[in-house]
């Protein structure tokens, strides 16, 4: 099965940045991977992720602001973070997950990381 690990966090001061990365244990998925987050009393949030027709999508709210990258040499996703507020703060997770016969990709069916917290002060 795959393993991601998520790396890269910490705790900031507003305007700073930090680059979290997820190393995968196997190949990733050619659709569907990315980047959520989970804020305490919040649901769950897709902050960055590779759509399942190739494209790139970030929640409004970071656009600009973060960067979602892949290494295939490291097999390493990363997400470079800039220009940090409070409203980050947050635990992010990595997914690695399949697309379905309908074209969607079925995260709620994928692999997670355990997580890497994000907190950003003001």
């Amino acid at each position: 099965a795959q393993e991601l690990v998520e790396s890269g966090g910490g705790s900031v001061q507003a305007g700073g940045s930090l680059k979290l990365s997820c190393v995968a244990s196997q190949i990733w998925s050619t659709y569907c991977k990315g980047w959520f987050r989970r804020a305490p009393g919040k649901e769950r949030e897709e902050v960055a992720v590779f759509e399942s027709d190739g494209s790139i999508r970030y929640v409004d709210s970071v656009k600009g602001r973060f960067t979602i990258t892949q290494d295939n040499v490291k097999n390493t996703m990363s997400l470079e973070m800039n220009s940090l507020t409070p409203a980050d703060t947050a635990m992010y997770y990595c997914a690695d997950t399949f697309r379905t016969n309908s074209g969607a990709c079925a995260w709620d069916y994928g692999y997670w990381g355990q997580g890497t917290q994000v907190t950003v002060s003001s």
